[in-house]
């Protein structure tokens, strides 16, 4: 049983920076991908980016790349994401999801790849 919880979103401007995190608590992420995807009002789910535990191999989502990075914090079982240069299109709602067995074929873009989801942090950027 894997249980995450985001923190960090809030309200910025455009420009700016914001960092959310993503804690799991029941298993550690050593064997795990873990994912980040946002959900904007009247917008289909999109992928952010994510992570291979185990290697720190990182992928990002075209509207992000460039912007955001994912790291992660062995003591601290947890993955950050670091959003730089914010824009009001990235409003949403963040989510942090886990895959317990990453392929050797990855797809992580996929929602369905991922068992377990946090509850999602607003953040929302002002122009």
């Amino acid at each position: 049983q894997v249980q995450l919880a985001e923190s960090g979103g809030g309200l910025v401007k455009a420009g700016g920076s914001l960092s959310l995190s993503c804690a799991a608590s029941g298993r550690t992420f050593s064997s795990y991908a873990v994912g980040w995807f946002r959900q904007a009002p009247g917008k289909e789910r999109e992928f952010v980016g994510a992570i291979r535990w185990s290697t720190g191999h990182t992928v990002y989502g075209d509207s992000v790349k460039g912007r955001f990075t994912i790291s992660r914090d062995n003591a601290k079982n947890t993955v950050y994401l670091q959003m730089n240069s914010l824009k009001p299109e990235d409003t949403a709602v963040y989510y942090c999801a886990a895959d317990s067995d990453p392929l050797i074929r990855w797809y992580p873009w996929i929602p369905a790849e991922y068992e377990y989801w946090g509850q999602g942090t607003q953040v929302t950027v002002s122009s």
